[in-house]
């Protein structure tokens, strides 16, 4: 079953309460050229552990890379709705062109909301149009969710900073022409996130190179690299928002992260299903399709309700997010639970295929190792249960 063959029909046809025609026919457009542009190549990519630039480049030339942007900056100023489109039909495709849902959603909403009317006549028309793709470096080889205690120091010394440490696991590392690095830039403040900055490092800086492009168990046309800052001068310039308020930056940007972590993750499920009920319609053992069988039947069943609860949940989740409500809470559960049901959907899918899901020349085994990072990146799943008993009260 060819991945345009599993999207080729929805399995739940409902109409959400924020899409409008503009945005079907984004979708349409976006489809057609991910059609042309994506499917035909991903395998490639997949094999080669890299998406190439170029592909994000032609996104933007297109219009569909950061919609939401101001037109003052050269953007479309659309609403969030064209973003999960995008995220959506990203997703659907695989991890690698995923990579354009983060610059758009991710990581240039930290340049529009806190950035100088300088920083964003400088970088953002590039973000638009393809010119300038983007990555946020947070992860260390010995931090992961605890941010503060980053080791990455950025020192002021007059007109620059200088930056010394080391990133892994950042995702769109090696395409990406502007990094968001989070840094200490007091490392003896108390409380230590006091002393956490946010500094754009341009991609061709002198002192910053790019390490290892790491093998991955999936995701593996996603580009993910170490990223080393040895003396990187980096001008006062490119310095986000005010020293010191990059760890509230994160936080309050990490409620919209979730929320497009929780519907990638939905996106994927769909796609792991239709795929499963195409074919276990198609399998035959015992002289009669597997799809006749009850367990399997149980079993689709189950995994249809499950995607119908959290599509209701997430369309709900969005409505809110794009009314600019405090949605903390609810994106926590929502990243927490959808990204699980994610995990475990993969696992059962793949046992209806039986042996042919272990084969690579079905989705569902891409797939299988693909969603398995889900309930890790974006906050750790148990990171998000911390939250939600934090605000009960607990």
């Amino acid at each position: 079953m060819t991945l345009t063959k599993a999207a080729s029909f929805d399995l739940f046809k409902k109409e959400k309460p924020y899409y409008s025609i503009e945005h079907e026919m984004f979708r349409t457009s976006l489809r057609k050229f991910m059609e042309k542009e994506a499917i035909p190549y991903f395998k490639e990519w997949e094999e080669n552990s890299f998406t190439p630039r170029d592909f994000f480049k032609k996104l933007g030339e297109k219009g569909f890379l950061c919609p939401q942007v101001d037109p003052e900056y050269g953007g479309l100023g659309l609403d969030f709705a064209f973003n999960l489109i995008l995220s959506d039909e990203l997703h659907r495709v695989g991890a690698g062109p995923g990579g354009a849902s983060l610059h758009s959603s991710i990581t240039v909403p930290y340049l529009e909301k806190y950035g100088t009317e300088e920083q964003k006549k400088k970088y953002l028309p590039g973000c638009v149009n393809g010119d300038i793709f983007t990555a946020v470096a947070m992860t260390e080889p010995g931090t992961g969710s605890d941010l503060s205690s980053i080791s990455t120091t950025a020192r002021r010394e007059g007109d620059h900073y200088i930056i010394n440490g080391q990133k892994t696991f950042i995702t769109n590392g090696i395409n990406a022409d502007l990094i968001f690095v989070v840094v200490k830039t007091d490392p003896k403040a108390i409380p230590a996130r006091k002393g956490i900055s946010i500094i754009m490092v341009d991609g061709d800086t002198p002192g910053f190179s790019r390490g290892r492009k790491l093998k991955k168990l999936g995701s593996h046309s996603s580009d993910t690299t170490e990223l080393i800052f040895e003396d990187a001068r980096v001008p006062v310039f490119n310095l986000l928002g005010e020293e010191g308020n990059g760890f509230y930056i994160l936080m309050d940007k990490l409620q919209q992260e979730r929320v497009m972590c929780a519907f990638a993750a939905l996106t994927i499920s769909e796609e792991m299903l239709k795929s499963t009920i195409a074919y276990v319609k198609e399998r035959h053992a015992f002289g009669k399709p597997v799809s006749s069988f009850q367990n399997t039947q149980f079993e689709i069943a189950e995994m249809a309700t499950e995607l119908s609860l959290a599509q209701t949940f997430l369309d709900d989740l969005a409505n809110r997010h794009m009314r600019g409500e405090e949605v903390v809470n609810q994106a926590s559960m929502a990243k927490w639970w959808v990204t699980d049901m994610a995990r475990k959907m993969s696992v059962r899918c793949l046992q209806l295929h039986g042996g042919y899901g272990y084969m690579e020349e079905y989705d569902i085994a891409r797939q299988y190792r693909d969603v398995a990072v889900m309930p890790i990146y974006a906050g750790s799943n148990e990171i998000m249960k911390n939250i939600i008993a934090k605000n009960l009260g607990l």
